[in-house]
């Protein structure tokens, strides 16, 4: 690991990286590929940079390009400034069978903002409209910083909404 790394990455996410390490054979560093991004992008306010994925790739051994392969495919990711919370809402057939299209709605409509979209405080980032996450005995459901919310009516959003900071 450079020292540049060590000055990109913070002393908590290199600690938040090396307990997903010790999970691994030594030469199987690559297999924290995915924690060690999240750790960076919650780092820099919900966003990857190109110079926090190089340090990545540096601390984990790995060729930039892979890290940026990894970081550009899953959704979880984002490398472009966002709003500080990032909200999914599923609509699978199985949510949307239970309303989560009254659910996206309904968040549009609060924060004034369109999927895809930050508010302009820089609060809240309606990432997108999920396929699936999994939750289907729980619909209508949603994501927000990769926090499970189910079971959702328009007044629980509001109560989880107005409880972030």
């Amino acid at each position: 690991m450079t020292e540049t790394t060590k000055t990109i990455l913070s002393e908590h996410t290199r600690s938040e990286i090396d307990m997903w390490l010790e999970k691994y054979p030594e030469d199987r560093k690559q297999s924290a590929v995915l924690a060690a991004l999240r750790e960076a992008q919650h780092q820099n306010d919900g966003y990857l940079t190109t110079e926090l994925m190089d340090a990545v790739a540096d601390y984990l051994g790995m060729s930039n390009i892979a890290v940026y392969e990894v970081a550009s495919f899953y959704s979880m990711f984002e490398t472009q400034p966002v709003g500080r919370h990032s909200i999914s809402v599923c609509t699978n057939i199985s949510c949307l069978l239970m309303g989560s299209d009254d659910i996206v709605n309904h968040i549009e409509k609060k924060l004034g903002i369109k999927t895809g979209e930050s508010t302009a405080d820089g609060k809240f980032y309606i990432k997108c409209e999920e396929e699936c996450l999994a939750a289907c005995c729980g619909g209508p459901m949603m994501m927000i910083d990769h926090k499970y919310y189910e079971n959702l009516t328009t007044d629980k959003v509001d109560e989880i909404l107005d409880s972030l900071d």
